[in-house]
Parts: structure tokens; C-alpha cells; sequence
């Protein structure tokens, strides 16, 4: 495959990783979690790089866009661990606090600013892995595509 080829194929996974993301959220009304919205900047983050690796040559983009598919696979992988129990996830995800030191009021509020879905709960899988899980695998052959046209861009 060309360098092109390869940073549309690792762009264009990321758009459609993306695209599928915001289907389960507004076609199969599945609210994201704080973790699920963090995987989504990577993404985007890697379909911009994209478009403008397209339009210029070199290796340094498509390696930065192998940067950003490593980043939201790390945070699928970080998700996964959460949502198995491995290790806590942030208290954004699960509330806590102290509440010794909370007024009812601040506890209200809290209460009222909370996300209303959990990182540590699986919403939906297939195959035994969580989206989270299968973003981490997609993440990382995109990564595999990205350093590829690094590469293709080096002549190697």
C-alpha cells in the first residue's frame, strides 16, 4: 500500500471508530462515560492529522497520528482495567469524596453534577470485550497502519 493509502485507511478507522461512538450515543442511546469520552479525542485528534498528512509529505505526521492511536488505546486499555476491577478509575466516573466534610447542599449539588453513567460498569459487549476493550485493539492496528506510512514516507 502507498503512504496514502495507509493514512486514509488509519484516518478513516479512527472517522469510522468515531462515527460508531456517536451512533451508540444518539441512535442506540447508550450515554457515554467520562473514559469513553476521553478515547474520543485521540480520534479526532488522528482524523485531523490525517488530513493533513494527506497534504503533506513526510513521515512526522503519520507518526503523530500513530501517537494519537496509541493514546486512545491506552485509555481503551485503562478503561478495560476499570471496568474489570484491575485498579479505580478517576472519581469523575464513580463519585466518592469525603462526605464527612460535605454540607447537604454540597452534597446536593453533587449529586445533581454527577455523570449518570459509570466507567466501571460494562454498557455493552460482544465477544466478552466492552467497547472500551475493542477500541484498544482497533487503536492499535491503526497504530500498526499509521507507523506503516511513517515507513512508506521514509522509503523503507
Amino acid at each position: 500500500m502507498s503512504r496514502t493509502s495507509l493514512v486514509l485507511a488509519a484516518a478513516g478507522g479512527s472517522a469510522a471508530l468515531l462515527a460508531a461512538a456517536f451512533a451508540f450515543q444518539y441512535l442506540g442511546g447508550l450515554a457515554p462515560c467520562e473514559l469513553c469520552l476521553w478515547q474520543r479525542w485521540p480520534h479526532a485528534a488522528a482524523v485531523a492529522i490525517g488530513a493533513a498528512a494527506l497534504a503533506r509529505p513526510g513521515a512526522l505526521l503519520p507518526l503523530l497520528g500513530g501517537g494519537a492511536a496509541l493514546a486512545t488505546g491506552g485509555i481503551g486499555l485503562y478503561h478495560t482495567g476499570v471496568e474489570r476491577g484491575w485498579w479505580e478509575g478517576p472519581a469523575a466516573c464513580a463519585g466518592g469524596g469525603d462526605l464527612a466534610r460535605v454540607s447537604v447542599d454540597e452534597l446536593t449539588a453533587q449529586i445533581m453534577a454527577a455523570p449518570l453513567v459509570r466507567c466501571d460498569e460494562v454498557a455493552w459487549q460482544v465477544l466478552g470485550l466492552s467497547m472500551a476493550s475493542w477500541n484498544a485493539l482497533a487503536a492499535l492496528a491503526l497504530a500498526a497502519l499509521w507507523l506503516a506510512a511513517a515507513r512508506r514516507a521514509r522509503g523503507a
